[in-house]
């Protein structure tokens, strides 16, 4: 048995189901009540889990995106300053990458149960210390991919625990629902789609997702730390403010972000190696609002 927490839609319908709560927080709080349970501290190893065909380049984007948490290099405004505030919580984990796994034969098919994921995350191991981290190509279907989630993370049960992520690539399955708004949304206002900050609409909407995973991960990673409404279906640290990345957002419109001059591309966080990503808000414990970086 596993428990398992779904953090989609995180991106588009998302946007529309919760926008009311994202836009009116200035003027009604919301709350992520911490229901004190354990939660992930200290350094937290994230292991990867790579299934199906990715590019070399696709991988380095993800990579350099974890590397990037816990960076101080980094211009700002960083991912590095967008992870610090998991650390207002009760609690403050610094994730380091641990072991990458090739599964490019697709070893359980291209059709994925939960239970498949949980069997492809326990390849990185079972310590309590980590995060294990399955990460789907764009050809490979996942059970309640693209229809109510674009990502989840869990915990195994038994004695040794160990937590879990997972993100699809929605490039040629649902990158209006996944990959939002680097893509024409599904559904809703038709506003142009932003150019993704590394040229890859999958990946640079997968590193969106994962954020969230993460970030979610770490605050109640249990299913007893902070979230809000129901337990099998909970608001946490960025989903509860799903569709926002930059002041002013609104339905339809990701908000005030940062363009670059030479690409045109929408971003609103620097990483290592001259990285650009764009980065959903977080809920800020001390202020009980949305916290965006630009």
């Amino acid at each position: 048995m596993a428990l398992n927490y779904h953090l989609a839609p995180l991106l588009f319908l998302s946007l529309f189901t919760f926008s009311s709560t994202a836009v009116l927080v200035q003027e009604q709080p919301l709350i992520l009540k911490y229901h004190n349970g354990a939660l992930l501290k200290g350094t937290v190893t994230v292991n990867l889990i790579w299934y199906g065909k990715f590019t070399p380049t696709q991988r380095s984007i993800i990579v350099d995106f974890l590397q990037s948490l816990n960076s101080p290099k980094s211009a700002p405004p960083s991912v590095a300053s967008w992870w610090r505030t998991t650390e207002k919580y009760k609690g403050a984990a610094a994730l380091v990458v641990g072991k990458q796994f090739l599964d490019e034969n697709y070893s359980l098919g291209k059709s994925l149960k939960n239970s498949h994921i949980i069997y492809l995350a326990a390849r990185g191991g079972h310590l309590s210390g980590a995060i294990n981290v399955v990460l789907t190509a764009k050809d490979v279907a996942v059970n309640g991919f693209c229809m109510n989630r674009c990502g989840s993370h869990g915990s195994s049960r038994g004695t040794t625990r160990f937590a879990y992520a997972w993100v699809g690539n929605s490039e040629t399955q649902c990158p209006g629902y996944c990959a939002w708004p680097f893509h024409q949304p599904i559904y809703g206002p038709q506003t142009p789609p932003l150019v993704a900050p590394n040229g890859d609409v999958g990946v640079d909407g997968m590193v969106i997702n994962l954020a969230a995973v993460l970030a979610g991960t770490v605050t109640n990673p249990f299913n007893n730390g902070y979230f809000q409404g129901p337990a099998t279906a909970p608001l946490e640290a960025v989903t509860a403010c799903s569709g926002v990345f930059g002041s002013g957002a609104y339905p339809g419109y990701a908000g005030n972000v940062l363009s670059d001059k030479t690409t045109g591309a929408s971003y609103n966080a620097h990483g290592v190696n001259g990285r650009k990503y764009l980065l959903p808000a977080m809920w800020d414990p001390q202020t009980s609002k949305c916290s965006t970086l630009v």
